[in-house]
């Protein structure tokens, strides 16, 4: 449930609130919005049952939460959630750019393709150091060297780094050299990871799972954001289903889903979701028109020759110029920029 304080309830009354919810042994997260202050409470409410919190000075109601995701509800935060890296939001206005190469191979490569998108107008640099993969003899990524070449790709432009994290045991190493971490489709579900970024506090880009519901796929987000981390961003990166043509099928059914359920900021990634470098664009155009935040694209000046075979989804540099240039009058359209 949350209790929704009075439009100008003092700081006492808020901590008095809080205070009899603690000492009736739930947790509390609080939403400080422009007209009120909102606080979630989370546990088991007959705890309450005994003690009047609608009676207590500064409470304007008490409202039970229907869905089983608390703090990722709508209902919880009204207000679209805003997430600041380093200055470049996420879920406002301005659209998050995020491009790069499946996997870092070596310095020169992830610095080349850094100045390209960033030319074109990306705020991020994706790649990963760390690289999940069906088969146990497919390239895994070069770990903490790859790490340190993401770093020198920040120094040598303006961009943030964004790169996935497997284990919990690696949040320590990977938040030390990233700006926003990245969990993958395989460990949506990886309760003890997701604890671990919710500790953290570094913003997160969660991506769903091969197979998950909407529902579950916000329930994994809520593990991150009952541990105390708020900058949750969601990305609907293709589900499994029948269909083989595509490598994954793009739900952009999803993008207005989240809004209607969520305050969490939403992006797509059109390469995983098509596998074809052909239909990103398109798919790229139908997310921001369909009210996506941003998008995270991979782009590889010499895609033939990746190392993880990802080359048939990876824009060209120019590809991915000209997709930028040709969303602006899309963002426009739908009160966005780029």
């Amino acid at each position: 449930m949350v209790i929704i304080m009075e439009n100008g309830a003092t700081k006492e009354q808020i901590e008095q609130v809080v205070r009899r919810t603690h000492d009736a042994g739930l947790k509390t997260q609080m939403n400080v919005g422009e007209q009120c202050t909102v606080i979630a409470v989370i546990g088991d409410k007959t705890a309450l049952s005994d003690t009047p919190i609608e009676s207590m000075s500064g409470v304007s109601r008490i409202m039970p939460i229907s869905a089983p995701y608390k703090l990722a509800s709508r209902q919880f935060h009204e207000e679209d959630t805003v997430i600041s890296v380093d200055g470049v939001k996420i879920g406002g206005k301005q659209l998050a750019m995020m491009a790069g190469p499946c996997a870092v191979e070596t310095t020169e490569q992830i610095v080349k393709i850094a100045k390209y998108v960033e030319a074109s107008g990306a705020q991020f640099i994706r790649g990963g150091a760390f690289k999940p993969r069906t088969g146990p003899y497919s390239f895994q990524g070069y770990g903490e060297s790859a790490l340190k070449m993401l770093a020198t790709a920040r120094e040598e432009t303006n961009l943030r780094v964004v790169t996935e994290v497997m284990t919990p045991h690696e949040v320590g190493l990977v938040g030390r050299y990233t700006d926003v971490f990245q969990l993958g489709t395989r460990n949506m579900q990886n309760f003890s990871l997701l604890r671990e970024i919710g500790r953290h506090g570094k913003p997160v880009i969660l991506k769903r799972g091969l197979s998950s519901t909407i529902e579950e796929w916000l329930l994994a987000a809520e593990y991150v954001l009952a541990e105390g981390n708020p900058n949750v961003i969601l990305c609907e990166r293709g589900i499994r289903t029948y269909e083989t043509h595509t490598r994954n099928t793009l739900d952009l059914n999803a993008v207005p889903a989240i809004k209607e359920l969520s305050h969490l900021p939403i992006i797509v990634d059109p390469s995983h979701g098509t596998g074809i470098r052909s239909y990103v664009p398109s798919m790229a155009k139908a997310a921001i028109a369909a009210g996506a935040d941003g998008l995270i694209v991979e782009v590889h000046h010499d895609p033939d020759n990746s190392m993880t075979g990802d080359g048939v989804q990876s824009l060209f540099p120019d590809q991915f110029n000209q997709l930028l240039h040709d969303l602006k009058q899309i963002a426009i359209a739908v009160g966005r920029e780029i």
